[in-house]
């Protein structure tokens, strides 16, 4: 009684004792009224009770003698599964389960969803299949006063849900929070103060915050980054934290520390497990099969007998919508036609020397289930023509749900004709002129139409041929395995007929009974007894079809008390449907029922039903002992059947079993823990003449033991024969020898699997508690589907879902199953309800059947795949989830409670060991120091550098979107364009040598004049990138930050941006009247400055270089007069570039190489670049390449977003391009400007798509420089190509690089990321101790060359960070060296390649930013590998970013489809990540296209987006917080 929610030691002793009474009546199955009866009680004793409160409701339960029927409304109810799962023992289970929840657990955080994203389909678009659920029953109304003290206060209570105080969410137009408590709000904590090294204030723009690398992020992350922790996100986030504090998952009890661990963490085997202690099973026999000489030597012989002597008799009634008699077959009838189709389909289709059909061909009957006469006519016809009829349902559309699947079951049974009746053919799609179409997947077929006026009348000598039943195929029946697949299971003749003469035997059938049939006559129980048995038996069958049982539910009961019906076939499906609409019907008479057959009563949750019509229908006449529910299978036929009882006789007992032993595979008596029960019926003996074991349902077919569940195998005469077409799975099905413990075959005989797990209890009664396809192996657990839908369906209130509408299978994710849940949502159910329902389901699964759900889906109502009954199509329901085509309105995911096989965290050891000590180990391994070094630079003098320059040749052409070259000039030009700015400078007076001066223009001439006049003048250029004119309010704030941070004099510009800076607009978002000095350069002066500035030393500062990094961190690093000239010497020598050469750039000219090739190169080489600004691309897509081809350019370099760009925008039209001569056959190297891991699906996708342009495949290479040092690596011309290799990323997590052969399992392809340039020194160092690693480590790329930058420029000068970064020393190995940390991690690897000097080539592999990496689970991630594995996982991923926020996984996608689609992306993303990276997401956020924010560089800037996102500034459409 405990499961009631009732303190039982509070209630009187007597009370108890009666209580204690009635339960056992109850657990012994005669709980006929018994229910109510302690319903009554409990209420009784709860009003009495001070203790409790009494249930006010108007509706509490009358006295037991009322019939509960009454507290039903007539309603219909829908759908293949609904009431079979109605258990009030097991509802009142759950509810004690949920409520045991209360103080246990903590609500998880309720998703965000944009309110515009979904929209419900109105209420009278929905056609819903069931609408029972609204309604009161007798359940519910018992369960009223036991549940109200408990539910009201569990649900009501904020501490139900939260258990510790949580910041109040800030309330948000995109979504409402579950946290609306009114808890008072914390104050917003004091905002921590970045580092004003390399950045500025707080107040500033995230996405330039400024932070050293030398800090720790952690200290942000408590503080939410500046953001106030009362915001709505990171308030769910840290509600989402509190509900996974308490890890479901056991301690772990080590930490490994070698990396060839296995991958998946296998649980220990739990010593308290329940294992089988029976002995060996021995094989059970059926009663022998009778002889009876009247019995008819093949099922034709019957037809033939019944329509020559009892013609007039009655066959079959068919039913029309409205549940009235349409017309009624004789047997006469019968015979007549099933001879003119026999005749027809053997002499009339063809001719005579080319028959279509000949005897043993397959055909396929496609008939309606609402046209039964037509289908026996057709079934009939085809055993008289002696062709083999394959029934199969009407194909409703093309795309129809398993259509591929039964054109797989025509392929394997080589069907090419289709017989139909007019009708049904007429409303069979067609194609514009009038021909069926081709269904998904169906082999080509002929249609033939059976209606009688197309037949012909067999001419007088024309005789069938009946030969006695043998072994030869009489029929296929369709069976859909666990997987979807639909294969036909043949049954020969001899099978067919020894079937109906044992289910005579066991049925007891007599002549010219009457039988009413609710089941589908095409398959299974509804053909093997509505049209093989009764034919054989002559017995009258009424035909109630499915279409009329939803018009009319009680039509099946009319039809018994007309027709006074001995026996009725049904499912628990109509026992539910009946008891709705019994009101309707008070003078139904049932006692002419001798045999109640329930087909689906194999179903464990059939008893509910079993009794409850029992209990409704028994003053209708109606007797317990009539109810016979069966065992059926597609291969084995009927597997067993419980035959009716004597008048009086005691029912047959249930057994009451732990679901935590059957999951085990075990059979224990429940006695501990009611909660955790399941009542199961028998399903009778076995079918006469068969003999059955119970086999291991996995492995070999071992006997099982007394005490354990397996798969029932039966071996009979009365079976299936073969799945026609498949041999070799048939092997595995239908020629089954059972072994012994041993292993030796228990005899000869072959057996057929059943695909029933059961067992066998006393008095060899067959129970039967779930089907292969049903099962559910979770970490070596089993579940039952069924089982699982009960206790969802158990948990109230199911005014959320659709009873009938609900699918459970198991997707198979990290090396296990996952279960999943799918309903459809009522439309008038609201996001709050929803929400709750689910969260309820997950708590009452994980008590009841102590497994975790992986993920529940709720879908708008009528949207899930059904089959032609108007169940719902699982398999086809699984493929829409795995491909993202389910579009749910509400999803809960929960892989921290169910993923418990990950692998075990890398806990750091302590380093006890020494650099010096890990060099000499690299050394006695045989492994190299990873290091490499450049060519020799050389010296060169300035003198013999000027005289090579011509003033006259034309330095630059800039080119636009025209295609023509706009600007040009030469040396000289130059030259006197830089002096004016200069005299500009003197004129003005507002900057002195040394000062700071901001140029602001766009790419052009102009800035390269600002440049060298700075130079001339002795100020200091500062190159920043104008703000966008039309998005200031993004893009202006950067540009006020540099030039705050620079301390610019003053702003050299255009006359338009100057404009811009003052206009209204920019006041908006800076403050306009503190701008330096602006310059307007337009109108120069026309005088010469008297003299130009040279800097005394070679040392001295030049240009500051400022850049956003992908960090969000703005940096400012100084470059020397000095470092430069080496710079552009050094890419001069690399690439060959002299002054003959063109070489355009496509690339943005404000920081970074881009700037050094765009301004300087030029001038120190004396070659002619082409300036082609990104920015041109956008209104000319071409531009870039059709330069290329018109200059016929030898040298190119470019940045990954114009690479992008052209690869999107013209892989498609290579054809156009060439068909306008564009060709770049002339192009030797095109050279990827970048500060990141090469992006080698990009380089070798514009390879492929240009190749038919004559792009050679060798062309593309990439450059690597960073923040310290502009150029690391480029590919030059006379180095070897850049080498890619394979490795593994399970090494790479822990710092090692293990080369592996492409296509291996976790490998990761790397490209080289360029020649390391002349005068360069590279060494790989771990960032925390500073040794020097060998070349098997993964560490920090560190840089000695003369042309690093000299520093930080910083406001405050912080000289450690310097140190730090731009002057730091190896711990061990060369102390003297002076190094610079580049801050990416990589590695060197010798390849077999010769360099120019003809050494072995030492490539530098660049892995990621050490900034940007995640450590989870104390391994190392790149967010890059998971945002690959991301935007792979379906096709509307326009792109994906992740970073980590408190240790959970943040995963950010664009969608690029329909707002439909977002929830679709969520388990596909957490699944991708789980098995490719073996984490998993805590936060799934799904964003509109170009929202995740992208730097000039075509870089993500993740921490930028973090900080959007903990701010609530995204604006997503969906926000998913996995549990």
């Amino acid at each position: 009684m405990a499961d009631r929610g009732v303190d039982l030691s509070s209630l009187p002793k007597e009370v108890r004792d009666q209580l204690a009474e009635l339960d056992l009546e109850l657990s012994e199955g005669n709980g006929g009224g018994v229910d109510g009866e302690v319903g009554e009680m409990l209420g009784l004793v709860l009003a009495l009770s001070p203790s409790h409160s009494a249930d006010p409701s108007p509706e509490a339960p009358g006295p037991s003698t009322s019939s509960p029927s009454k507290h039903h409304r007539a309603h219909r109810s829908g759908g293949a599964r609904d009431e079979r799962y109605r258990s009030d023992i097991h509802t009142e289970a759950v509810q004690a389960a949920l409520a045991k929840h209360k103080e246990e657990k903590m609500a998880p955080p309720m998703p965000t969803k944009r309110r515009s994203a979904f929209v419900q389909s109105p209420m009278d678009a929905c056609t819903p299949p069931d609408t029972s659920s609204a309604s009161e029953d007798e359940g519910s109304l018992r369960r009223k006063a036991a549940l109200s003290a408990v539910l009201a206060q569990s649900l009501q209570s904020p501490d139900y849900w939260i258990n510790r105080s949580v910041q109040s969410s800030s309330t948000s137009s995109s979504a409402s929070s579950t946290l609306s408590h009114g808890e008072p709000k914390s104050q917003p904590q004091p905002q921590p103060q970045p580092a004003a090294s390399l950045g500025s204030r707080v107040d500033l723009p995230p996405a330039v915050r400024g932070m050293s690398r030398g800090q720790s992020r952690s200290s942000m992350m408590e503080t939410a980054d500046g953001v106030p922790v009362s915001s709505r996100v990171s308030t769910k986030i840290q509600q989402l934290l509190n509900t996974l504090k308490r890890p479901k998952r056991p301690p772990l009890s080590e930490f490994f520390l070698d990396d060839s661990e296995e991958i998946v963490e296998v649980p220990q085997p739990d010593p308290n497990t329940p294992k089988p202690e029976g002995r060996q099973i021995i094989p059970v026999k059926g009663e022998p099969l009778g002889v009876v000489s009247n019995w008819p030597p093949a099922l034709q012989a019957a037809l033939a007998r019944w329509g020559a002597t009892q013609a007039k008799s009655p066959a079959l009634t068919a039913l029309d919508i409205t549940g009235k008699p349409l017309y009624t077959l004789t047997y006469g009838k019968l015979w007549s036609r099933s001879l003119k189709l026999a005749y027809t389909l053997l002499n009339k289709l063809g001719t005579k020397s080319e028959p279509v059909l000949q005897t043993g061909d397959r055909v396929a009957l496609v008939y309606p289930n609402s046209d039964p006469g037509m289908f026996w006519v057709a079934f009939y016809g085809c055993l008289l023509a002696e062709v083999i009829p394959v029934p199969i349902e009407v194909p409703l559309s093309r795309q129809d749900a398993g259509s591929q699947q039964i054109g797989f079951l025509l392929g394997s049974c080589g069907v090419s004709l289709a017989l139909t009746s007019e009708v049904c053919l007429k409303g069979l799609p067609k194609t514009p002129n009038g021909e069926i179409i081709q269904f998904k997947g169906w082999p080509r077929m002929k249609w033939v139409v059976t209606d009688t006026k197309y037949l012909t009348k067999p001419s007088k000598d024309w005789q069938p041929h009946i030969p006695t039943a043998n072994t030869d195929t009489a029929y296929i029946e369709y069976k859909a395995t666990k997987e979807g697949t639909v294969m036909g299971v043949a049954v020969s003749k001899i099978s067919m007929l020894t079937h109906c003469q044992a289910l005579t035997q066991a049925c007891n059938y007599c002549e010219g009974e009457t039988l009413v049939n609710v089941l589908d006559c095409k398959k299974d129980m509804g053909l093997w007894h509505g049209v093989l048995t009764s034919v054989m038996n002559r017995i009258h069958t009424i035909t109630v079809p499915y279409a009329v049982m939803k018009a009319c539910p009680i039509s099946w009961v009319q039809r018994v008390h007309i027709h006074k019906a001995r026996v009725a076939l049904v499912k628990c499906r109509d026992l539910h449907w009946a008891m709705m609409a019994h009101k309707e019907q008070k003078d139904t008479n049932l006692s002419s029922i001798r045999m109640l057959i329930v087909a689906d009563g194999a179903n464990p949750w059939s008893v509910s039903s079993c009794d409850a019509f029992l209990n409704v229908f028994q003053s209708n006449g109606l007797k317990p002992e009539v109810i016979c529910p069966c065992a059926t299978s597609a291969e084995a036929l009927t597997v067993a059947i419980r035959r009716p009882g004597a008048r009086g006789a005691p029912l047959p007992a249930r057994a009451i079993l732990s679901m935590g032993g059957l999951s085990h595979g075990v059979i224990r008596v429940n006695t501990e823990d009611k909660n955790s029960a399941l009542t199961v019926q028998d399903v009778g003996h076995i079918m006469p003449g068969a003999l059955m074991c119970i086999v291991k349902p996995d492995g070999p077919p071992q006997l099982c033991k007394t005490d354990e569940i397996g798969e029932i195998v039966i071996n009979s005469r009365a079976g299936g024969t073969m799945y026609y077409g498949l041999p070799g799975l048939t092997k595995n099905t239908f020629e089954v020898i059972p072994v012994n413990q041993a292993g030796a075959p228990i005899g000869e005989i072959p057996f057929s699997r059943t695909g029933l797990l059961g067992f066998v209890g006393p008095g060899s009664l067959v129970f039967v508690v779930g089907k292969n396809e049903g099962l559910l192996i979770v970490s070596g657990r089993r579940h039952n589907a069924d089982d699982l839908v009960a206790t969802a369906l158990a948990v109230e209130p199911v005014k959320t879902v659709y009873r009938g509408r609900i699918a459970v299978f198991s997707v198979t994710v990290f090396y296990d199953e996952r279960i999943v849940i799918v309903a459809e949502q009522r439309p008038d159910a609201s996001e709050e309800d929803s929400f709750q329902w689910m969260s309820r389901v997950l708590q009452a699964i994980d008590s009841i059947h102590q497994v975790g759900l992986y993920c529940l889906a709720l879908v708008p109502a009528n949207t899930l795949p059904k089959t032609p009954l108007g169940g719902i199509h699982i398999c086809e329901t699984k493929q829409n989830f795995l491909e993202g085509n389910l579009h749910p309105c509400n999803i809960l995911l929960c892989p921290h409670t169910c993923v418990t096989n990950l692998p075990k965290p890398r806990q750091k050891q302590p380093v006890d060991v020494g650099p010096a000590s890990m060099l000499v180990g690299n050394l006695v391994a045989g492994k190299r120091i990873a290091q490499a070094t450049g060519r020799e630079l050389g010296m060169v003098e300035d003198q013999d550098l000027i005289r090579k320059i011509n003033l006259r040749f034309v330095l630059w052409k800039i080119i636009f979107f025209s295609g023509v070259a706009v600007c040009t000039a030469t040396c000289a030009q130059l030259h006197k364009r830089a002096e004016k700015i200069t005299a500009t400078f003197i004129r003005e007076r507002r900057s002195y040598t040394g000062d700071n001066v901001v140029l602001l223009y766009p790419p052009g001439i102009d800035l390269i004049a600002a440049f060298y006049g700075c130079l001339y003048a002795g100020v200091v250029p500062v190159t920043v990138r104008p703000p966008h004119p039309q998005n200031l309010a993004a893009t202006l704030p950067t540009v006020r930050m540099i030039i705050d941070v620079s301390k610019a004099s003053c702003i050299l510009t255009t006359q338009p941006l100057m404009r811009i800076l003052r206009s209204r607009e920019a006041a908006a978002s800076v403050n306009v009247k503190t701008w330096p000095t602006i310059i307007d350069t337009d109108d120069l002066p026309r005088k010469r400055p008297p003299n130009i500035y040279k800097p005394p030393t070679a040392e001295m500062l030049a240009y500051l270089d400022f850049s956003v990094s992908t960090t969000g961190m703005l940096t400012g690093v100084k470059m020397s007069h000095a470092a430069i000239s080496t710079l552009c010497r050094s890419i001069k020598l690399q690439c060959e570039l002299y002054s003959s050469r063109q070489v355009a750039i496509c690339l943005d000219p404000y920081c970074g190489l881009g700037f050094v090739l765009w301004c300087l190169s030029s001038v120190y080489s004396g070659h002619q670049s082409i300036l082609i600004p990104p920015l041109e691309l956008e209104s000319s897509l071409p531009l870039w390449l059709s330069t290329l081809s018109q200059y016929k350019i030898r040298d190119t370099f470019c940045s990954y977003s114009v690479m992008e760009l052209c690869t999107k925008g013209l892989g498609t039209q290579t054809e156009i391009l060439k068909a306008r001569g564009l060709n770049l056959s002339c192009v030797r190297s095109c050279v990827v400007i970048a500060e990141e891991r090469p992006r080698l699906a990009l380089t070798q996708s514009f390879s492929k798509l240009f190749k038919d342009i004559g792009l050679s495949s060798r062309a593309v290479s990439t450059a690597f420089g960073s923040r310290v040092n502009l150029a690391i690596g480029m590919q030059g011309t006379a180095g070897p190509d850049p080498s890619t290799v394979y490795v593994d990323m399970k090494s790479l997590r822990h710092d090692r690089v293990r080369l592996v052969e492409r296509g291996a399992p976790q490998s990761l392809p790397l490209m080289e990321s360029g020649t390391i340039l002349p005068g360069v020194r590279v060494i790989i160092v771990n960032p925390e101790t500073r040794g020097p690693l060998g070349d098997s480590h993964l560490g920090e790329i560190w840089v000695h060359s003369p042309h690093s930058a000299s520093g930080y420029y910083t406001i405050y000068g912080e000289e450690s960070l310097q140190a730090d970064h731009f002057n730091t020393r190896l711990s061990f190995g060369e102390p003297q060296t002076l190094w610079a940390r580049t801050g990416y991690l990589g590695f060197i690897k010798r390849t077999e390649l010769l360099d120019a000097s003809g050494d072995r080539h030492d490539a530098l592999f660049v892995v990621g930013s050490l900034d940007e990496t995640l450590e989870l689970r104390g391994l190392r991630y790149h967010p890059i590998d998971i945002e690959t594995s991301v935007s792979r996982a379906h096709r509307s991923i326009a792109e994906s970013a992740v970073f980590t926020w408190t240790n959970l996984l943040v995963v950010v996608a664009e969608l690029g489809g329909s707002e439909q689609e977002a929830l679709d992306l969520v388990p596909l993303v957490t699944n991708v990540v789980l098995e490719e990276h073996h984490l998993i997401v805590g936060v799934v956020v799904i964003v509109d296209p170009g929202v995740i924010p992208i730097n000039s560089r075509g870089e993500k800037q993740r921490m930028h987006l973090r900080d959007s996102f903990l701010a609530d500034q995204l604006d997503p459409i969906y926000v998913a917080y996995n549990m």
